[in-house]
Order: C-alpha cells, then structure tokens, then sequence
C-alpha cells in the first residue's frame, strides 16, 4: 500500500509573522521536507480565502477574533483575516519543498463557509475532490503533517478516517493553535476515529 504524506496548510500567514501565527510553525518545515523522500506520494493543502470570507472578524462589524459566532452549519470560530487569494500570506512557506508535492487541494474558497478539513467544509458535506483524488489513485495509507494540529491537521485527519482511510498523524511535525484545550480535545477525537498519533 503506497505511503501518502499530506501536508496541511504549511503557509506563510500560519507561520510566525504571519497573521494567523502558531507559535512554532516555522520550525517544522525542514523535517517534512527531510521526511518527503520516505513516501511514495505528496500532496499539499492550501487555505485560500476571498477577502470577505464569512469566517474573518473583520467582517461582522464589533466582532473580536477568536470569539464565536453562528453559522448555517453550526458554531465558527471568527479568525483575523489570512491566507487572502492573492496575498503573500496565501503562499507556502517559501523553504517548503515544492517539487514532491503531485497535487494541491485549495479549500476555504467559497466566500459563506469555513474549511478546515482537506475533505469537506465545514458543512461536513460539501466535498473539496480530494477523496477521489486519493481513491482513483490507491492512496490509501495517509500521513498528516503541518497546521494547525487541532485544527485543520485534525479535521482533515478524523475525515479521512471517517471515508475509510488508514489514517497516520505524526504529532512532531505539527504545531498546535490550542484554543481554551483545542489540542487534547483534538488529540481525543482523532483517537476515537482510529486515528494512530505517530
């Protein structure tokens, strides 16, 4: 069964400096790089929203980051605005290695809904393609890496799981936003789905 590497949203907003930082972001570029030769398979994700997408505070007058707000498909984190099409900080991290990766799954694009896993929106049934992708090709032994870890990492992760994937994620080569427990809160569910933390 050929080994697939995902690497999940490895841009430069998330990193430090970046608008939407995690503490640390940077640091795991060089070892997914050194890690890439070791699968068979590479495919990056990129966050890519419009600049008035419905999840960035800026857009709900009075509303402060991080707080919550209501969507159609249930609770949405309000974030600072990042990873805007067209943007530097839309781009891979510029030492991110480039020449593995086979495919690029964009996800956050449509302007009224949040995406945080590779697989859906957060609708849970809006599909990005990437199940497909994967399928058509036998790629059925994945390995996550990148940003956030309890974010994007495990939602694309507990997807994968839930579409019958044999699901890897290897906790060292990720970097965790922890919002109010985000990280254990991940780290449980990713558990309960079968999911194995590397």
């Amino acid at each position: 069964m050929a080994k697939t590497l995902i690497v999940v949203d490895l841009q430069v907003d998330f990193c430090p400096g970046g608008k939407l930082a995690v503490a640390g972001g940077d640091e795991i570029v060089a070892p997914i790089n050194a890690m890439m030769d070791d699968f068979e398979h590479v495919v990056l994700t990129q966050d890519w929203h419009p600049a008035d997408h419905a999840s960035f505070a800026d857009n709900h007058p009075g509303a402060m980051p991080f707080s919550l707000t209501q969507m159609p498909y249930g609770p949405q984190v309000l974030w600072p605005a990042h990873c805007v099409i067209g943007t530097e900080g839309a781009n891979f991290h510029p030492e991110l290695r480039l020449d593995r990766a086979e495919a690029v799954i964009r996800k956050g694009f449509r302007k009224h809904i949040d995406s945080y896993s590779a697989f859906f929106e957060n609708d849970y049934s809006t599909p990005t393609g990437l199940t497909g992708y994967l399928r058509e090709r036998e790629m059925e032994d994945l390995y996550f890496v990148g940003l956030a870890h309890d974010f994007c990492v495990a939602w694309s992760a507990v997807d994968a799981a839930r579409q019958g994937f044999r699901v890897s994620v290897i906790e060292a080569a990720t970097c965790a936003i922890d919002l109010n427990g985000s990280r254990e809160i991940a780290r449980e569910n990713m558990r309960q789905a079968g999911i194995s933390l590397l």
